[in-house]
């Protein structure tokens, strides 16, 4: 079948892309237009019109990209036309009177590329992170996976595996010969270094995926204490109720953020209090959880906080940031008793050392980073994947130990898979699905 879709984004724009790829492109550029095919990569001018009655659509930007030097591998066009609703329905219409054309599935364009070999599977997450990255970390992120340095490790790995593997097979087809010393002693060398490389990797914290996702940032603390208006003085709008009622926020209110270029996701939180309400209960066991998986917690309290000193203590801990709001009411009971938690002191009425508070998150994320030069994970797939081929490394150092090289071989084997299937070079049909469904229609 031959694809469509559109590429550029919805709604009304002075430019929209309508992508064509499949063995009827050639037929649809010379339907659409009444003329011959234009020349290969280059812009030209065209009228394109309806193929039922040749009305006009538009007048528009013809690009013809003859497979296989194009971006699906296949041939391909794209029709730059004006972007109003009308003309990109009119045009996507009339392309679907066509036989064999249908509408593209998310993502459809980079399968096709990937099963193509114009990409590996990492270049295609990649650009699926590239699209929808909001921050410059994140666009720095998938833009460096893109040029295919991951891609280069982890393929060196597999490459270094696949050579130790041909020489255990080699002592399996002939057993009766004894492999040389110095082979046994570089098929030991060799399986360790990988493994403590790939183990120095897996102890990333998880940074790839957090600069990905966003940094979590958990807002917790007793009811009234301001959690509700810190979220919506960080978020520059009105994201969560702000009530003088105790209780008002029962539910986690999620927003995301970009502070300073890092990505987070900061979480509002209920309040937490002694309560015989179910469904606040409910709330506060939430908050808690939010509290334990976040990156960063601001613990928030105010000066008629001091019956939470309980709550305090568990959850206090590296990764939290004290904030006393409310300090226009007067804190000189509070700082004795809190001191040791090195709190900031907030109005959040008078916007009062709120632009110390950000600069202290700043600090607290930035410190969560290693150099990006050492990140290689960025989806939680690679990862289990990486984990999978120290379990079978261990095994074959057992088996290969005693000797034996039939069980050993199979190890290394999978070993290798799974370093395969991380970049798409093994059969990874029953994982296509879900990565490119989390892409656009049209990429």
């Amino acid at each position: 079948m031959t694809i469509y879709a559109l590429s550029t984004g919805p709604g009304i724009s002075g430019i929209a892309i309508i992508r064509v790829s499949g063995k009827e492109t050639e037929s649809v550029i010379k339907k659409m237009t009444g003329k011959d095919l234009p020349a290969p990569r280059k812009a030209t001018l065209r009228k394109i019109n309806n193929i039922n009655t040749s009305e006009l659509i538009d007048e528009g930007i013809i690009l013809w990209f003859p497979g296989p030097e194009s971006y699906t591998g296949e041939n391909m066009a794209e029709f730059h036309v004006h972007g109003s609703r009308a003309v990109i329905q009119e045009v996507q219409n009339s392309i679907s009177q066509i036989e064999n054309c249908r509408l593209a599935e998310p993502g459809e364009f980079t399968k096709i590329a990937f099963q193509n070999n114009k990409i590996n599977l990492l270049k295609a997450e990649s650009i699926a992170d590239l699209i929808s990255s909001e921050t410059e970390i994140q666009r720095r992120q998938a833009i460096k996976i893109m040029s295919g340095a991951n891609s280069k490790k982890f393929n060196s790995w597999r490459e270094s595996l696949i050579k130790i593997l041909s020489n255990v097979e080699a002592k399996i087809d002939f057993p009766e010969d004894d492999l040389p010393d110095d082979i046994l002693k570089e098929i030991k060398e060799k399986s360790e270094k990988i493994k403590s490389e790939i183990k120095k990797t897996l102890n990333d914290q998880k940074v790839g995926e957090r600069i990905r996702e966003g940094f979590k940032i958990a807002i917790v603390g007793p009811t009234n204490a301001g959690k509700s208006s810190l979220l919506n003085y960080l978020s520059r709008r009105e994201v969560a109720i702000v009530s003088e009622i105790a209780g008002t926020t029962r539910d986690v209110i999620e927003t995301h953020l970009n502070i300073d270029g890092l990505p987070v996701v900061v979480s509002d939180t209920a309040g937490i209090r002694e309560s015989k309400d179910e469904i606040e209960k409910k709330g506060i066991r939430l908050a808690l959880k939010r509290s334990e998986d976040a990156d960063l917690n601001i613990v928030v309290i105010e000066p008629k906080s001091g019956n939470f000193t309980g709550f305090l203590k568990d959850l206090m801990s590296d990764k939290s940031i004290l904030v006393i709001n409310k300090s226009d009411l007067g804190v000189d009971s509070m700082v004795n008793e809190f001191k040791k938690y090195n709190p900031i002191f907030i109005s959040l009425k008078n916007e009062k050392n709120l632009d110390q508070l950000i600069f202290l998150i700043k600090e607290k994320l930035k410190k969560q980073f290693i150099n990006s030069e050492d990140i290689l994970i960025t989806r939680e797939r690679h990862r289990q994947h990486l984990e999978q081929c120290i379990v079978h490394l261990e095994d074959f150092k057992n088996k290969n130990e005693s000797d034996d090289f039939d069980k050993a071989a199979e190890d290394l084997r999978l070993a290798t898979r799974h370093l395969g299937i991380i970049v798409g070079k093994v059969d990874v049909e029953e994982i296509l699905g879900s990565i490119f469904n989390d892409f656009c229609i049209g990429k």
